[in-house]
């Protein structure tokens, strides 16, 4: 009987160290999720300004384009 109550003792153990290891991982889980949550934000502005600074210089190049143009139309008289 008290090796039952040895055996039973060791499984309640092995169980709350497995119930602490399954928190710590869940809790890196979370931390990882967080982590990649964030970057993924980052990525978003980062993509926005990427897509504004590429619409301004879009935009400057047709207003040099029409000031060249109007440029070679004076040149012309």
């Amino acid at each position: 009987m008290s090796d039952n109550l040895d055996l039973i003792n060791e499984y309640k153990e092995q169980v709350r160290i497995l119930k602490q290891e399954v928190a710590e991982l869940q809790d890196a889980g979370k931390s990882k999720d967080s982590a990649n949550k964030r970057c993924l934000q980052k990525l978003e502005h980062s993509q926005q300004d990427l897509d504004q600074a590429n619409k301004k210089i879009t935009d400057l190049e047709d207003q040099l384009h029409k000031i060249n143009k109007k440029d070679n139309e004076w040149n012309l008289y």
